[in-house]
């Protein structure tokens, strides 16, 4: 299992990239790593669909544990025999039977609710266990981009190189995640306002996008 740390940004350093509209990017035939880089807030949809992950790319277990204490705080593993999640970072709804190949939601599994308590906005330091399959091709520099907002704030972002994968491997690799600190303020606004607090996560291969998540946050320990 590999550790890495994140090649991270706070807002300053990521301001270098050109800024870019979600609406720009959308008619671009191939979205790469500075575009995204160059976003200024969470988006409203998805950059890519779910079948341009040629790689068949398929995360099947997450895990986040508190680096200081060993905690694990979320867990998190696909089921074996789902097809509903394809591709997904976390299937983080239970599936449901489908009569009708048409009933089934094309995002599906693409986006994950976090709930956690207040205190995770005081961590320093987070792992993130991430484990996943591959498929018949081979993956030349798969890199993922995360990007985390607070209404139209960026909060941080997040670069990590997952390197190369051999064919129809199954890979673990572990990335800490470095928190920036935040102030009483505006943690306090993030605990009132549970799901205000949002991610993107963009996954490329040589360059290219080819897979796209979504998720939000609750800090106030409930649903």
């Amino acid at each position: 299992m590999k550790v890495k740390k994140s090649g991270g940004a706070g807002a300053g350093a990521a301001a270098a990239a050109a800024a870019r509209t979600e609406e720009e990017l959308g008619r671009k035939a191939l979205i790469g790593p500075d575009d995204v880089l160059g976003l200024q807030r969470v988006t409203s949809d998805y950059l890519c669909t779910p079948e341009e992950n040629v790689y068949k790319i398929d995360f099947t277990r997450f895990k986040i544990r508190d680096m200081e204490s060993g905690t694990v705080l979320f867990e998190i593993t696909k089921p074996a025999a789902s097809d509903d999640c394809d591709g997904a970072l976390l299937c983080a709804f239970p599936e449901r039977e489908h009569n009708d190949k048409k009933d089934i939601d094309p995002n599906a599994g693409r986006f994950v609710r976090y709930q956690f308590t207040p205190a995770f906005l005081r961590l320093r330091q987070v792992g993130a266990t991430v484990e996943f399959t591959v498929g018949d091709k081979p993956i030349n520099n798969f890199r993922m981009i995360e990007r985390h907002y607070f209404r139209d704030q960026l909060l941080k972002s997040f670069d990590f190189e997952f390197g190369f994968c051999i064919p129809s491997s199954k890979n673990t690799c572990e990335h800490i995640y470095e928190f920036p600190q935040l102030s009483e303020d505006l943690i306090r606004e993030m605990i009132l306002h549970p799901y205000e607090t949002q991610s993107d996560s963009f996954y490329f291969v040589d360059n290219k996008l080819v897979m796209h998540n979504k998720a939000d946050y609750s800090y106030s320990g409930g649903p």
